[in-house]
């Protein structure tokens, strides 16, 4: 059984690697080596994800819940790019906003073939830490 969290970690935080740079890069105009240097990866790694070799999902991109993803990146990368937030930062806003919007529950389904747990379909502010 996969858990939610794998299936963040196979096609939702490279999907928002891929998008966030593109958005810095064409949007903004920052280097690749300068969106590098603040993913903590390396030059090649954001040469991939603009080129398209590397995070690209056509389940997320086809999913008529993009439009809302893509709103949420480009406001993450405005952050970003004007420096009032780091990328780990947006990062996380950025998975709530995977979850709170369903796109982690669709991908779950999609994937698994079964309805996705309860875990999948919340942000974290509406769980309950004990």
């Amino acid at each position: 059984m996969k858990i939610p969290c794998e299936l963040v970690v196979w096609y939702v935080l490279p999907m928002i690697r891929s998008e966030v740079s593109k958005e810095l890069v064409y949007s903004h105009g920052m280097s690749q080596a300068e969106v590098a240097r603040r993913f903590g990866v390396t030059d090649a790694a954001i040469s991939q994800y603009l080129k398209k070799k590397r995070g690209d999902n056509s389940l997320i991109e086809e999913s008529p819940l993009y439009p809302k993803f893509i709103e949420a990146i480009k406001e993450s990368a405005a952050r970003i790019a004007n420096e009032q937030a780091d990328f780990s930062v947006e990062m996380c806003k950025l998975c709530g906003v995977v979850k709170s919007i369903g796109l982690l529950a669709m991908i779950y389904e999609a994937q698994t073939g079964s309805p996705p747990p309860k875990c999948a379909c919340q942000s974290l502010n509406d769980v309950t830490l004990r």
